[in-house]
């Protein structure tokens, strides 16, 4: 963490007259964790989120513009990125960038592959994905630039601006955040340019996603509340994808406003989100029609994830098999997507933790790596929920808690 984030949180503080204790009674962390921040230790995005919650700032106020970290390890990483560079960012010259050729083919086949490859996605087939993606982009932009006659122009376009939109989404996923930057604002051009409103909408749901990943709270917020405004549709003859990107845009201003301490903002975007998705009546995962999946049963575990943030254990527990997220209604709403239902379970893995339940946080741990193996390896949180159960489990380790700890890099 940095020095200037320690004294800003250190300001804050004393401007209430507030002693450490204090200020960690206020935001339930430890007086060891209030030290910590302030003395410079680096600690999660979530409890500095507590603690600007017990300050009663945004948690945008906390952050400050400093020096990064070094970065240490990313040899493997870029080297694998290599040819997702070279396709999605080559260099630019004096006339013109440097684009490799490539064979196009026919442009209904590129639209069959970027199935194809999202589908792979969806299957957790994460190298698959890595190694498809870049040929896929060359034929794109290649079709793209010579197409001839309007309609074969439109589709080539149409083409490009989806294959750069599944880049973008896996490149967030996978937490490459200048490449996933690069390909979602040239996909929103692209389809802003062509007339694709809606295919707009969906790269902005994405733009949003990959802004809370970066901690951009507030802008975040702002563009999805202002393109949820500009896209709000007439729920009586509005079509399913219009009201499933309209609804994923609601999820996140919600999203951003809870994690920047404003919760009376974020119930009133849950509720529009809630309108969205009682309109759909079951859940909706057509990608490129919208981004990821949502209906009734995502904006369900998006509600609970607020809990999950808030701290209430107890909570997340008691809603996270109940209700809409219930056995029988998950049959009858159809089947959230892949990584959003993993995400709620990690939060119901993280308050089996909270509250002790050490073995039941495993079952939840060892059920997502048995499905999504890939996806669980790219997220911060199953890393930190297995990270409490080794720092708070007083018994000997079991054989599943070394393995899954070895399984997550966590030691």
């Amino acid at each position: 963490m940095t020095t200037e984030l320690a004294k800003n949180v250190r300001k804050h503080r004393r401007r209430r007259g507030w002693s450490q204790e204090l200020l960690a009674e206020m935001a339930g962390v430890s007086i060891q964790t209030v030290r910590k921040i302030e003395q410079g230790g680096d600690v999660r995005t979530d409890t500095l989120h507590m603690v600007a919650r017990g300050l009663q700032v945004t948690t945008a106020e906390l952050f400050v513009a400093d020096s990064p970290a070094p970065v240490v390890g990313d040899e493997a990483s870029r080297r694998n990125l290599v040819e997702l560079r070279k396709a999605l960012m080559p260099p630019v010259g004096l006339e013109a960038p440097v684009i490799l050729a490539a064979e196009t083919g026919d442009v209904g086949d590129l639209h069959q592959r970027i199935e194809d490859v999202h589908a792979l996605y969806w299957a957790d087939r994460y190298d698959s994905v890595a190694r498809q993606l870049p040929a896929l982009l060359r034929a794109t932009e290649a079709a793209a630039a010579d197409a001839e006659g309007d309609q074969d122009k439109t589709e080539a376009v149409q083409a490009r601006t989806f294959s750069l939109l599944l880049a973008g989404k896996y490149l967030t996923q996978v937490r490459q955040y200048d490449l996933a930057y690069h390909a979602l604002a040239e996909s929103i051009r692209l389809a802003r340019e062509s007339g694709q409103t809606l295919t707009a909408g969906t790269g902005i749901v994405g733009m949003c996603w990959l802004l809370l990943r970066q901690d951009r709270f507030d802008e975040s917020e702002a563009l999805a509340l202002q393109t949820a405004e500009a896209m709000e549709p007439r729920m009586s003859s509005a079509k399913p994808s219009e009201l499933a990107v309209w609804g994923e845009l609601w999820l996140r201003v919600a999203s951003a406003t809870v994690r920047n301490n404003r919760p009376d903002d974020a119930a009133v975007a849950r509720r529009m989100a809630g309108t969205a998705a009682s309109a759909l009546a079951q859940e909706r995962n057509s990608f490129p029609n919208h981004w990821g999946g949502f209906g009734p049963i995502t904006a369900e575990m998006k509600a609970v994830e607020d809990l999950a943030l808030d701290g209430d254990a107890r909570g997340v527990l008691r809603r996270a098999d109940e209700g809409v997220l219930g056995g029988k209604a998950l049959k009858a709403l159809g089947k959230p997507t892949a990584p959003n239902w993993g995400r709620h379970r990690l939060d119901v893995a993280q308050s089996h933790v909270v509250l002790g339940s050490h073995q039941d946080a495993m079952s939840e741990l060892a059920g997502l790596r048995e499905s999504n193996g890939a996806w669980l390896k790219h997220q911060p949180l199953a890393r930190y929920v297995m990270g409490d159960v080794l720092s708070s489990r007083k018994r000997t380790l079991t054989a599943e808690m070394r393995d899954m700890a070895s399984y997550l890099g966590v030691f």
